[in-house]
């Protein structure tokens, strides 16, 4: 945290204007250094930067933040260039020939977070905004920037310091002027509690899939047309397509825009019994990838002369498209509505080779996404790492409450499910966990 750190904001390449941070206590020395006076506080100035040696670099748009009105509350600076990489480059050596260095990843953000100008749900937001692709990943990730986790972690820890004050105070004072019912005062409490935790907790899937996209899996036996309807879907070759049976070995996954939400579409490899191995290493990928899918699309090839069994990892609610609808009816497709019907799936009979077909589909899958993701509000809780801290002190919580004649005990029960929550916003994350947080930001951020 002593060093002063530099780098690029902007994307590698060619571009109209490229800029480069800076933050630390050498951040104005720096700026002296190079732009010859540092400019008023958060207004732009025009300067010419020069290297060591007096040379100029470029003229540039030179911005002062002094600690701790700046992103990272430390002296920050920021220089605004030209975008060609010769520039950029030389404005980089010339800040390392200053004692400066390079940043690590997600080390601006980082120091963010340590000088208190960000929870670290705050920073998760951060750099889901930075990865967003749909409309609903970067509203998403504003509603998380904007702290709203932190805001309800705040409000859950001000009952459980109301509820540990009740416990403590039966325990520690037994003699003095309490109330006999002081500990029962915090059982409605907890309950409540519990209740809201529950629902965040219910709410985490859902925030995870908006982030990393709803799961589709193609599957069905060999030669059923899924390579076919995911090239249709994708709009491109996404996978290759061949008459053999088993062409498609490995997941091929092809992410999509629906309704304003990702989905990410898999092929998968045909479901048969093989002495392949590698068609068999296939197989079992393909059953483990369509047993975690939000939505199976089973693929039947409806010209097929013989019946396959649908496939095991199928539930309610999925999809059965009977393909090749341009093609004689075959032995298979009679069969494989019986079973749809008794698997309850919502059957669709179409040619993946007609446009229209393939667009009426993409419908149906669109308003499955939008109906599993679609809210007026998004989850407060969007991480794995969310779900296991808040289950965790849900489970803490249950266990006080089962500890009426124990008040020692629930009293404990009530700390430990504080610092689960607590670690959700970073108050007491150990190193390593932060370390793996912003090790996914993008340097320069």
């Amino acid at each position: 945290m002593n060093d002063t750190i530099f780098a690029p904001a902007t994307a590698p390449g060619r571009a109209a204007v490229a800029v480069v941070r800076v933050s630390g206590s050498r951040a104005g020395f720096a700026v002296r250094a190079l732009a010859g006076r540092l400019p008023s506080p958060r207004r732009a100035a025009l300067r010419t930067l020069k290297a060591g040696d007096g040379a100029a670099i470029d003229q540039a748009l030179v911005l002062w933040f002094p600690a701790p009105g700046s992103y990272t509350g430390e002296d920050s600076a920021e220089f605004h260039v030209h975008g060609g990489p010769a520039v950029v480059s030389a404005l980089l050596e010339a800040l390392a020939s200053q004692g400066l260095r390079l940043a690590e990843p997600g080390e601006f953000t980082r120091r963010a977070f340590e000088h208190g100008k960000l929870d670290l749900a705050q920073a998760e937001g951060v750099a889901d905004l930075i990865e967003a692709e749909t409309e609903a990943q970067r509203r998403q990730a504003l509603d998380q920037l904007g702290g709203a986790l932190g805001r309800a972690q705040q409000a859950w820890r001000d009952d459980l310091i109301e509820c540990l004050a009740a416990f403590e105070a039966a325990v520690d004072f037994p003699d003095e002027e309490v109330p006999a019912d002081v500990a029962e005062r915090a059982q409605p409490v907890l309950e409540r509690l519990i209740d809201q935790l529950e629902t965040t907790l219910d709410g985490v899937r859902r925030g995870e899939q908006v982030r990393e996209g709803f799961r589709i899996a193609l599957v069905g036996a060999p030669n059923a047309g899924k390579s076919t309807l995911l090239n249709a879907l994708a709009g491109r070759d996404a996978a290759i397509v061949t008459a053999t049976p088993g062409t498609t070995r490995d997941i091929i996954e092809v992410p999509m825009r629906l309704g304003g939400y990702k989905a990410v579409v898999a092929d998968t490899a045909g479901l048969r019994e093989t002495a392949d191995e590698i068609e068999a290493e296939g197989v079992r990928r393909a059953r483990a990838w369509a047993r975690s899918a939000d939505l199976r699309v089973w693929v039947v090839d409806g010209a097929g002369p013989h019946a396959a069994p649908a496939p095991a990892e199928l539930e309610a609610g999925d999809l059965c498209v009977i393909n090749k609808a341009d093609l004689p009816l075959g032995g298979e497709t009679g069969a494989a509505l019986a079973e749809a019907r008794a698997l309850e799936l919502e059957v669709h009979r179409l040619s993946a080779r007609e446009t229209t077909d393939v667009a009426i589909l993409e419908a149906t899958l669109t308003s499955r996404v939008v109906d599993a993701l679609g809210s007026a509000e998004f989850p407060t809780a969007t991480r794995l790492r969310h779900g296991e801290l808040l289950a965790e002190a849900v489970a803490r919580l249950r266990s006080a409450l089962g500890f009426r004649d124990a008040l020692e005990l629930a009293a404990e029960d009530v700390r430990l499910a504080g610092r689960a929550l607590d670690r959700i916003t970073g108050r007491i994350d150990p190193e390593d966990v932060l370390d793996r947080v912003f090790a996914s930001f993008c340097i320069g951020k």
